[in-house]
């Protein structure tokens, strides 16, 4: 969810349900991304994020790159259960 002045962009890593608007009611917020800072802030509640992530929440492309700097995307593919075999 974009947050912050004109010209001056701040973003809030959100839980939201996939039929809800782009900026509409979020169900958890999980973190926040300030790109015009120097360097860029990235701030993350990596256990709610990772418990989104194992029910199958899917990140956009951005938030996957932001996640991918944090260095949690890593994390998450490390811990992640290996898929059942039939």
């Amino acid at each position: 969810m974009r947050v912050g002045r004109k010209k001056r962009p701040s973003f809030r890593l959100i839980a939201i349900d996939k039929a809800s608007r782009r900026d509409g009611r979020a169900i958890e917020e999980l973190g926040f991304y300030g790109p015009t800072q120097n360097p860029p802030v990235i701030t993350v509640k990596e256990e709610p994020l990772i418990g989104w992530l194992n029910k199958g929440a899917e990140p956009s492309e951005t938030v996957e790159s932001v996640l991918k700097q944090a260095g949690i995307w890593q994390k998450w593919l490390a811990q992640k259960p290996a898929p059942a075999k039939n």
